[in-house]
């Protein structure tokens, strides 16, 4: 009978016991996340809320490209929009360049006072085609490659309504001013944003004038691409906006589920984003599919009637809002569908950093019921017909779109009918198939959950429809241990801090096998390059997967070795890379890291042998490792001006902390050999790691601390790569190298944390826990965890988990979303081995 209802549920209501333990989180969470974890599964399946309340704004990308999901909840004919917004209803006035190439005057030379005044004569600049930018870009006309534009653009109201509402929409690379007949209204600091919509507040309404108008902008390119395009436009009157907003009561983030709950009128509603993304089960964290579940009940004692509404468009599907759509309804094994994808379907084909995926398809999937379905058609349509029917307009069978504006809805409907204190339940699940993954060598990859191709998409979600009770108890079980694991290791703030931490790691990856079978998980370098599988990524990100699954630390390591192996890469130490994401055909990173990358993998290689209690992983690649590592007695105690991991707070020759890490790689090697039964040469190794240890002390000592280059008088820097000194009890350093560091870290500390070294006030985060993790005790290892908990609880930089951020602001200085915050886990992983 259990099994019967299980197989029942799909959008499908549960039994009351049931829902009432689902939505209660295994521990309620006060951190509060400057963007919060909703769908994830790798790096282009990623939809955030980058906000306080899930109803304050459009839920994006991490790129913060828009990938919208609204949710509404009606009650006795009342509506109440618990997530996202509607997207207003536009007329253009004077469009952007997705629906005309518009013209208008700009310069490149720092223009005089006034120049954004309407009356400013702009006679002498040139006159081009927006917009305006790098070839790299989209939709570019007119080529800008210096630091900064000055644009204007004239456009005319031949009726003002003051009445009315105006909106100017924006996109921007980076630094960004905006201003309407002199009147600056943008000015975004360093970022870039894509068709922000801006509303005119009533004053900015007086500025505009019956007939001619003035919109000014300036640019300034900090790195990388350029880009600008701007218009304005009038909202048209529509009768069903979504306006009334639900009250947000809580929000916790735990490590595979985000729990909402908000007031809806006289009912309560419980909203639980599942990302199954359980790190022992490969299956499941690898398969794009999430669930949204819901729960509804009366707060007054009173039956009233109810209907669940969510909703997405085929934008989920595109890099770039002008790229034309199909979307298109379908039923399959007693479940409704609603899939979108791009026209062309340029797989793997595009690459780069701040970009989200074209090719493929998302779904939207319910089971089949009287009550529940799933529609497609028209974006207002849909919204008048469940606000003033309760149902949704009737499914259009295919729907193909050019034009941004005529983007259709994807929507499903859950008519709960009478609700009272007992309330009900349910859930609709969200998918998404790539079709191939990655480029790997020269070959298209699917997904490990795909298994070569022998299991659909449909597959997937009929097994997730299954199994959706026992996977919901396993994501609460297995975020119970996550949580406990890390309070125990580091107390209740650091606990909070993994579950924030989780998603993001497990989803900067892409989990396939090779031709051979071989696992594979690739990391994309998020906001910091694009690169894949870079393997100063992971390096810090890797004590949660040795701490949890070594299967998946080999996976990132198996390709560089075989690149390697196989003579693709015949360097005396290690690649940096093998692409871009999603191709992955050799290094593409203009320099090498020798010592950084060549310490990275023959620790990482002697922390799995740790792990496992052998170093059977080690021996196939024993030759290899082998010739890292004496690359690294040559060359890694005075480190020449190489490259490191750190290269952006500059380059400096005599790395303390770099000759560490090669300090460290030979010491691992010895490690294995011994492991290996190679006595005389682990003896060998351990000797000259011994003495590399007892004069880098020498070279570095600079009283009550070490230095951050050894030339380099009163400086000062973390040294997280001697964490493995302590973790393996090697005891290589001496005279108290970790004590008197940890107590000179103590006195270095700002508000948001501990900076880098003393070159700038900006840190890494991930190195902070790797450096916290040195602490002779659990008191002193949370006095390094406080600021960082106080940084992302109080960050005005509302972006996924930055590990780059300023210790005196609490802003982030660049990167988010990247896979290194899995470094969080190096103080659990250290309880796990001693």
């Amino acid at each position: 009978m259990k099994k019967l209802l299980t197989l029942a549920l799909s959008a499908i209501l549960l039994c009351n016991a049931q829902a009432s333990d689902l939505f209660r989180p295994v521990k309620k969470v006060a951190l509060r996340a400057p963007s919060v974890p909703l769908v994830v599964s790798d790096p282009y399946f990623s939809i955030w809320s980058p906000y306080d309340k899930l109803n304050e704004g459009t839920t994006k990308h991490w790129t913060n490209a828009k990938k919208p999901l609204l949710g509404v909840l009606r009650v006795d004919n009342e509506v109440y929009r618990f997530m996202g917004k509607v997207e207003p209803n536009l007329q253009a006035i004077a469009p952007m360049t997705d629906t005309e190439n518009w013209e208008g005057n700009y310069t490149f030379q720092t223009p005089p006072a006034g120049w954004t005044a309407t009356q400013f004569d702009d006679s002498s600049w040139k006159h081009g085609k927006a917009a305006f930018g790098t070839h790299d870009m989209p939709r570019i006309h007119t080529e800008w490659k210096n630091d900064d534009i000055w644009v204007r653009r004239i456009f005319n109201l031949e009726d003002l309504n003051t009445n009315d509402n105006f909106f100017i929409k924006y996109s921007h690379d980076d630094v960004f001013e905006l201003y309407l007949n002199g009147e600056e209204l943008v000015n975004t600091g360093n970022t870039w944003n894509n068709d922000v919509c801006l509303q005119l507040t009533e004053a900015a309404k007086k500025k505009l004038r019956k007939g001619k108008n003035v919109i000014a902008i300036h640019c300034h390119n900090t790195t990388g691409g350029a880009y600008v395009d701007f218009g304005f436009y009038k909202e048209k009157k529509q009768n069903a906006d979504f306006k009334k907003e639900a009250i947000q009561k809580s929000v916790s983030v735990l490590p595979t589920q985000t729990y909402y709950t908000f007031t809806c009128g006289p009912v309560e509603l419980d909203v639980v984003f599942t990302a199954p993304q359980l790190i022992d089960d490969l299956d499941l964290l690898s398969t794009p599919i999430n669930y949204i579940s819901y729960q509804v009940r009366s707060t007054d004692k009173k039956a009233h009637n109810v209907q669940f509404y969510l909703e997405t468009t085929p934008e989920l599907s595109i890099n770039e809002l002008t790229q034309p759509t199909i979307a298109q309804t379908m039923v399959r094994n007693g479940m409704s569908y609603v899939q979108a994808g791009s026209i062309d379907q340029p797989i793997c084909d595009r690459k780069g950093d701040g970009i989200c995926i074209d090719w493929g398809y998302a779904y939207l999937a319910s089971g089949n019921s009287s009550e529940r379905s799933v529609s497609l058609g028209d974006y207002y349509g849909m919204k008048e017909a469940f606000t003033y029917k309760g149902k949704l307009l009737p499914a259009m069978k295919k729907v193909t779109t050019y034009n941004p504006a005529d983007i259709p809805a994807m929507s499903y409907m859950d008519d709960l009918g009478s609700i009272n204190k007992d309330g009900k339940a349910g859930y609709v699940m969200m998918g998404y198939d790539d079709v191939y993954s990655v480029e790997y060598m020269y070959e298209k990859r699917m997904a490990y959950w795909k298994h070569n191709g022998k299991v659909t998409i449909f597959d997937a979600f009929e097994k997730a429809k299954e199994n959706y009770q026992s996977i919901m108890e396993r994501c609460r079980d297995f975020d119970k241990m996550i949580l406990n694991d890390a309070e125990k290791a580091g107390g209740e703030e650091y606990a909070e801090l993994c579950a924030l931490a989780y998603r993001q790691v497990i989803s900067a990856h892409k989990l396939f096998t090779d031709k051979d079978g071989n696992l594979m998980f690739f990391s994309k370098e998020n906001n910091s390059n694009g690169c894949v599988n870079t393997v100063d990524l992971t390096y810090p990100s890797a004590p949660l997967f040795l701490a949890y699954n070594p299967d998946l630390q080999k996976a990132m390591m198996t390709s560089i070795f075989e690149y390697s192996a196989t003579g693709r890469w015949n360097k005396p130490f290690p690649a940096h890379d093998l692409g871009t994401y999603p191709i992955a055909n050799g290094q593409v990173y203009g320099g090498d890291m020798p010592i950084e990358e060549g310490g990275n993998m023959v620790i990482l290689t002697a922390a799995i042998a740790k792990v496992e209690g052998n170093a059977d992983y080690a021996k196939k690649y024993w030759d290899l490792l082998t010739t890292w590592t004496d690359y690294l007695v040559k060359y890694g105690q005075d480190p020449e001006n190489q490259l490191c991991t750190d290269d952006f707070a500059g380059h400096w020759a005599h790395n303390a902390n770099l000759s560490i890490k090669a300090i460290m790689g030979v010491a691992g090697y010895s490690e294995m050999a011994r492991m290996l039964g190679m006595n005389e040469v682990a003896d060998k190794y351990a000797g000259i790691s011994k003495a590399m240890a007892a004069k880098w002390e020498q070279m570095a000592n600079e009283g009550d601390h070490y230095r951050l280059a050894f030339d380099r008088q009163n400086t000062w820097s973390q040294k997280y790569n001697i964490i493995w000194d302590k973790m393996w009890n090697l005891n290589l350093f001496p005279n108290n190298v970790i004590s008197k560091e940890v107590n000179y870290y103590l006195n270095k500390q700002n508000a948001y944390g501990l900076p880098l070294d003393s070159r700038k006030e900006y840190t890494k985060s991930d190195w902070i826990m790797w450096t916290a993790a040195l602490s002779p005790d659990i008191a002193t290892f949370k006095k390094f965890v406080a600021p960082v908990y106080k940084y992302a609880n109080e960050s005005t930089s509302r972006v996924p988990l930055s590990d780059w951020h300023h210790t005196d602001s609490g802003e982030f200085v660049g990167f988010k979303a990247r896979s290194v915050v899995g470094g969080y886990w190096m103080k659990v992983l250290m309880d796990k081995i001693q």
